[in-house]
């Protein structure tokens, strides 16, 4: 791996380890602000639009409490979340790509 794509990936999850310490540290606005900040500046989720921000933040806020206190999102509540959007991914307009994002950014906060 060249220097350059090690930092990028250290970059990566610094924004990672930011987010998450401010979902257990901060209010809720400042969690989103820093979750709109990771999604518009890194490539990965880049083809996420503002509905698909706003749909990972209603999972996270519905679990925030579990998410402050350091307990993370369970797997299987982290499932069926995932198996509710795959059921509406027509009505949400939700692309497969879409859906690979929001579960790796969902998988961030899983215990």
């Amino acid at each position: 791996m060249t220097e350059k794509a090690l930092l990028a990936m250290a970059d990566r999850h610094m924004d990672i380890r930011e987010l998450l310490a401010s979902a257990k540290t901060q209010t809720f606005d400042y969690f989103e602000q820093k979750l709109n900040s990771l999604v518009r500046e890194n490539y990965k989720f880049s083809n996420l639009d503002e509905a698909n921000r706003e749909i990972i933040l209603d999972i996270i806020k519905k679990h925030l409490y579990e998410i402050h206190n350091g307990l993370g999102i369970s797997s299987t509540t982290l499932r069926n979340e995932e198996y509710h959007l795959y059921e509406n991914r027509i009505k949400l307009k939700l692309t497969e790509s879409d859906l690979d994002d929001i579960k790796e950014i969902l998988s961030l906060f899983k215990k």
